[in-house]
């Protein structure tokens, strides 16, 4: 595809990285810029972007990966589903690996749960009509992006009249966590590298109330190396002016305006979860939704919420067992307070093989982002690769 070489172009990245430089250099001032979305940090360090830019500008990673800011409660709550046998548990790949207090579904798979990999919710709403005896479970995972899929599925499910498939929803939304790191004393931003994939969903203007609110730039960006580039860039023109607005670096993706479709089935399907726990930024109101009473037969929380509670009297009994994924510091990393190389799990007991945080798990993860293209710190800047 023609765009995609003209965003990896070595020169037009070069030449915005100097652009970057002289204003870094003509300001004499340090930039702390977060990208939200772990997809933006994968690019930066698969394409080596960070060796590009000067030790002025300090990239933050957030908290934009879903699978990473899943706390292990909520993990044991799907095994804990998974452990009755009349359950096939589906999950997306990279929830498969994430720990739980127990291990993760990939580990209690090899240990006999009827644990499944699914592409799409489709793909386990396809089982339920094929299994008809068994009750087919969905881990819903994800932000606004991939809300639509699992509403769409449900409507599905109920336009079949299917009575055996149930979704665990565990969607988020993606402006509140961003007010919880700016609520947060110890952790000072300049400005945001918006999540270009949610705003295709939310739209652009979505992210105008953190602009409003704390006077912070929002820049939303693609995903490729001069998308991220030329994000900074704006970044920094704003800032070294004094500015603090909302810009759209993916028009050619992103509308300003939410998407009326998807907007209209998640405001049908879901209602807000009065709070919800984010692994290393605590409970954060408003921040997660659930399915709206009118469609609880298709609830896994409500239909097996005797397992759930079940499973809260034996944690609360036990005081969940000690593991290394209690002590891994991925909190911290997914606040900006600390980098994946600090983390002394990072690269020993803790590997992409071998995970034993959340961050190591995803492609979109932090650490798995370091681990896998900047150990070397070679810069890997090509055409395509």
């Amino acid at each position: 595809m023609k765009y995609v070489d003209e965003y990896r172009d070595p020169e037009l990245i070069k030449a915005t990285a100097r652009e970057i430089t002289a204003l870094v250099e003509k300001s004499g001032r340090l930039f702390r810029i977060m990208e939200v979305c772990g997809g933006h940090t994968h690019s930066i360090y698969r394409f080596g972007l960070e060796q590009l830019l000067p030790p002025a500008i300090e990239l933050i990673h957030g908290p934009g990966c879903p699978v990473c800011i899943l706390p292990m409660e909520r993990v044991d709550e799907g095994m804990a589903i998974a452990a009755d046998k009349r359950v096939i548990l589906t999950a997306y790949g990279d929830m498969m690996r994430v720990p739980g207090h127990q291990g993760s579904a990939l580990q209690l798979k090899a240990r006999g749960l009827d644990i499944r990999m699914v592409y799409s919710p489709l793909d386990a709403l396809k089982l339920a009509q094929i299994n008809p005896e068994r009750e087919v479970v969905f881990f819903a995972i994800g932000f606004e992006t991939t809300a639509p899929a699992t509403a769409l599925t449900v409507l599905k499910a109920r336009e079949l009249g299917l009575t055996n498939f149930t979704a665990f929803v565990n969607h988020v939304t993606v402006i509140p966590p961003m007010r919880a790191v700016l609520d947060d004393p110890k952790l000072q931003l300049d400005g945001f590298i918006g999540p270009g994939h949610v705003a295709t969903v939310i739209g652009a203007s979505s992210y105008e109330e953190i602009v409003r609110d704390y006077k912070k730039p929002v820049i939303v960006s693609g995903f490729e190396p001069l998308d991220i580039m030329q994000s900074i860039l704006m970044l920094l023109r704003q800032l070294s002016a004094g500015e603090a607005r909302l810009e759209n670096q993916y028009s050619r993706v992103v509308p300003f305006a939410a998407n009326p479709v998807a907007s209209q089935v998640l405001a049908e399907v879901f209602e807000l979860r009065d709070s919800f726990e984010w692994r290393g930024l605590g409970s954060i109101a408003n921040s997660a939704v659930k399915l709206r009473e009118a469609f609880s037969q298709y609830d896994a929380e409500v239909r097996f919420a005797h397992l759930l509670a079940a499973y809260h009297r034996q944690f609360e009994l036990s005081s969940g067992p000690s593991t290394a994924a209690h002590e891994a510091p991925c909190g911290d990393v997914l606040k900006g307070l600390m980098k994946p190389k600090s983390c002394p799990f990072f690269g020993k007991e803790c590997s992409p093989e071998n995970p034993v945080g959340a961050l190591m798990v995803s492609s979109e993860g932090a650490c798995a982002a370091y681990y896998n293209y900047a150990r070397d710190k070679q810069t890997v800047i090509t055409n395509g690769n």
